[in-house]
């Protein structure tokens, strides 16, 4: 019976690990009577062995104490104070702004290999294929009821208006559920939605499919206001999907302050035109690549711990914030341990991606060509949401890897970072974490990252050089303990 063999499997299973005889009679009868398999002795037993083994793994990491602490002491107030910073503004002064298929990502990837190379690291660059979508000139502008200038930023992979433009009567509204009610109204219009800053992950949907559910009623273009909290005149970009089967029509953002003022002048019944010209337009898909640097492990070269940062970004600004520091970081930690003289039983992997901002397009083809190896990867991270001063640690992985990772994060209590939080987060990683491995992302200070994110302001000057110090010497720490356990992390 199935019952009888699950029964054996576990009563084998306990005699290895060394629990006392128990007649195979007795387990079979046990299972037919749809009893606890284990008597209570075997589960006092099982208990005690995990209890132990939590000790045990406690112990192991405890002894990363005093390199951890020189890893700390490093980064933070070391010889390597301020580097990560000083990389990522000599990198994005030099290179700016980072869009997919463009000669400055080109530019990038070349940078960072030298870079990396120079420093006596091991690199080499993974082909792969990236979407190349230009901008062009692009403008709007308000015609009645009065004129005025908009501030706008078309979103990637939009379509462009015909070269005179489109100049239409604007219906304003404040959701998709707002926009069937009045559907109606729609035909031939361009479609400002002016829909309120929940938060990024719920108010994202508007930028994403706005144009598509637009175009569904009639619309002939559609204005988004920026996904943001706060604004100064400035419009966000970002990517945006066309539905199948739906008309693409061009999409642009604009600023908060002329979305809430073109819905006051609905509200009180103003006839408003706005012409919209955009030169957007695709080009076919460009050679790039990911750029990808290691220290090799000195017991189990063939494991890895992945650390990890995006390289590309919009064309707007320097790409400092998203994702320039989260790159940089991901380097540091490599020269870190590096300059400590140390090797980690397992290799450490830093990968540079390229084409996260058009969805992880890099990153999946690196998870194709590399998911033969799946079990050989112990940890992916992630940083991708800014390197303000490091909160916590967001881990995705199994009880027993969590456990594993509850006792890492105590050894950053000299950055006072001892918080390890659930659900990481990390487009270019969540392949991996979706398939089992166990995944890291950094929680950081990022009240005012979607102030600049995707924005002309993403320059240098949101960075700050000891907040990169902290985030350098968690990520470098984490790293290197997780890749020298004796064991890898549990799935």
């Amino acid at each position: 019976m199935a019952g009888d063999g699950v029964t054996i499997l576990l009563w084998l299973t306990d005699q290895r690990r060394g629990l006392p005889f128990i007649s195979l009679t007795f387990l079979s009868t046990l299972s037919l009577c749809h009893c606890n398999p284990h008597p209570p002795w075997v589960i006092d037993s099982m208990a005690a062995r995990s209890q132990t083994a939590r000790k045990d793994i406690a112990a192991e990491v405890a002894g990363y104490a005093d390199v951890s602490k020189r890893i700390i002491d490093l980064a933070v107030s070391g010889a390597a104070q301020n580097r990560s910073y000083r990389r990522l503004a000599d990198f994005t002064d030099t290179i700016g702004n980072r869009v997919s298929g463009s000669h400055n990502l080109d530019m990038a990837i070349k940078y960072m290999y030298n870079a990396m190379s120079q420093e006596g690291l091991k690199v080499h660059l993974e082909p792969v294929k990236i979407p190349h979508w230009v901008r062009g000139k692009e403008s709007a502008e308000m015609i009645l009821p009065r004129a005025k200038s908009l501030a706008v930023l078309g979103l990637g992979s939009s379509v462009g208006t015909p070269p005179e433009g489109i100049k239409a009567e604007v219906l304003v509204v404040r959701s998709f559920e707002d926009l069937k009610l009045r559907a109606g109204e729609a035909l031939g219009r361009i479609v400002v939605f002016n829909q309120p800053f929940v938060n990024y992950g719920e108010t994202v949907a508007y930028r994403r499919d706005g144009a598509s559910e637009a175009s569904k009623v009639g619309a002939v273009a559609t204005l988004i206001r920026s996904i943001t909290p706060y604004s100064i005149n400035s419009p966000h970009t970002g990517a945006q999907v066309y539905q199948e089967g739906v008309k693409p029509i061009p999409t642009a953002c604009i600023a908060m302050e002329d979305a809430e003022l073109m819905w006051r002048m609905a509200q009180r019944g103003k006839k408003i035109i706005v012409r919209l010209t955009m030169e957007a337009k695709y080009l076919p898909d460009a050679d790039s690549f990911n750029t990808v640097a290691e220290i090799k492990g000195w017991q189990h070269p063939e494991q890895v711990v992945l650390l990890s940062g995006h390289l590309d970004s919009w064309d707007v600004g320097q790409g400092a914030m998203d994702d320039g520091g989260g790159a940089m970081i991901s380097w540091e930690a490599l020269s870190l341990i590096k300059d400590l003289g140390l090797r980690p039983r397992r290799t450490l992997r830093t990968v540079l991606w390229t084409a996260e901002e058009q969805g992880g397009i890099g990153a999946a083809q690196y998870y194709n060509l590399h998911k033969v190896n799946i079990s050989n990867f112990s940890l992916v991270m992630e940083s991708d949401a800014g390197t303000f001063a490091p909160v916590a640690l967001q881990f995705k992985g199994s009880k027993a890897a969590q456990k594993v990772m509850e006792e890492v994060v105590q050894l950053l209590a000299p950055i006072n970072t001892t918080k390890l939080e659930t659900d990481a987060d990390g487009t270019d990683i969540s392949p991996w974490m979706q398939a089992g491995v166990p995944g890291a992302s950094l929680h950081v200070a990022d009240d005012k990252y979607f102030w600049f994110h995707h924005t002309e302001g993403d320059t240098m000057t949101v960075q700050d050089p000891r907040d990169m110090n902290l985030c350098s010497a968690l990520w470098a720490t984490v790293a290197y303990v997780v890749a020298d356990l004796e064991d890898m992390l549990p799935r």
